[in-house]
């Protein structure tokens, strides 16, 4: 049975959210005192206030709590998180609901808010954080990039060879510049894929086809996928269907859980319409990076078939769980 005392003692009591509501017009008709806590208007001061007073002035000027209470009466209810102002004018972050109200007929609206500033600035700092990481990472492979150049052109090596490194170099970075974007809570596969392969999807006829569900890689194994890639992309440029105009590669995926809902995600990189492919002579470092990456070693399945019509290359990954960050092992040179 509803008890309208203890509404109102809930309310009264509930000081770390503020509780107002509004008439059809936007003005405050009752005001809480946990809104009197956390925004400073007392409710004799805030009660026919236009609740555009909150808002800071640019969102004030846009009409964004016009539109909060238009899609609230339209919809329900409306979520808010945005900068407000406190009536000292200090800015704070609000994370809320405004919900019309409703008896026989629309009456009003409610506005729930929780004061969450402490929250969303250690988040804006994290993130600061995050880009200055991924600033000094660029630099240092910068500072790597030009030290073997140097050291790659002083002991005579093929240009050819020197290219080849600072090219992955360059995927290491765009596989990072990803994981800066998405907080290094992991990366979308489709955003790896399409940074990866950035060089040969942005053209009016790209050879590819990419087809694939949504799927979330921990950050070792977008790095690791990232390079994969690079490449499988760079082997069939030189070798493979890449190397002719009318070559084809059809990179797809699937998702999938076990019976003890583990789960697993396989890649499938399929070429086609290029050169007759003969297996390689030697294990080169592409080869031994898909093994390393997603093979035996990773706890996974690594499969890559030269067949006459076109390279195949197929990956069983079994996906981290949340927290589980293993290194990503790199190849070492073959010895002479």
């Amino acid at each position: 049975m509803y008890d309208p005392r203890l509404a109102a003692q809930i309310i009264d009591n509930a000081l770390d959210y503020a509780i107002c509501t509004l008439d059809l017009e936007g003005r405050v008709t009752s005001w809480s005192p946990g809104a009197e806590r956390i925004l400073g208007f007392s409710a004799a001061d805030a009660v026919g206030m236009d609740i555009a007073t909150i808002f800071t002035p640019p969102d004030a000027a846009a009409g964004a709590h016009r539109m909060e209470m238009e899609k609230a009466l339209r919809e329900g209810r409306a979520e808010d998180s945005r900068w407000h102002v406190r009536k000292n004018g200090e800015r704070f972050w609000g994370n809320g609901v405004t919900m019309r109200l409703e008896a026989a007929e629309v009456t009003g609206l409610v506005k729930i808010m929780r004061d969450e500033t402490a929250t969303r600035l250690a988040e804006e700092q994290r993130v600061l954080l995050l880009h200055e990481l991924n600033h000094r990472i660029k630099n240092t492979l910068v500072t790597v990039q030009s030290i073997a150049e140097q050291t790659l052109r002083a002991s005579g090596l093929n240009s050819a060879i020197r290219e080849d490194f600072t090219q992955r170099l360059i995927a290491l970075s765009k596989a990072h510049d990803v994981l800066v974007e998405q907080n290094w809570a992991g990366a979308d596969l489709h955003a790896i894929v399409h940074r990866a392969l950035a060089a040969h999807l942005h053209t009016e006829s790209s050879a590819f086809y990419i087809d694939g569900p949504p799927v979330r890689l921990s950050p070792h194994q977008a790095v690791a996928m990232s390079l994969v890639l690079h490449e499988l992309a760079t082997n069939a440029v030189k070798h493979g269907a890449l190397s002719r105009s009318e070559g084809r590669v059809r990179l797809t995926w699937s998702f999938a859980l076990d019976s003890q809902g583990g789960r697993h995600l396989t890649v499938l990189w399929e070429e086609s319409g290029g050169p007759p492919v003969a297996p390689p002579t030697r294990r080169g470092f592409g080869s031994r990076l898909i093994a390393r990456s997603f093979g035996a070693e990773s706890g996974g399945r690594a499969d890559v078939e030269y067949r006459p019509e076109g390279v195949r290359c197929v990956l069983q990954v079994p996906l981290s769980q949340a927290g589980e960050l293993p290194m990503l092992k790199l190849p070492l040179p073959e010895p002479n």
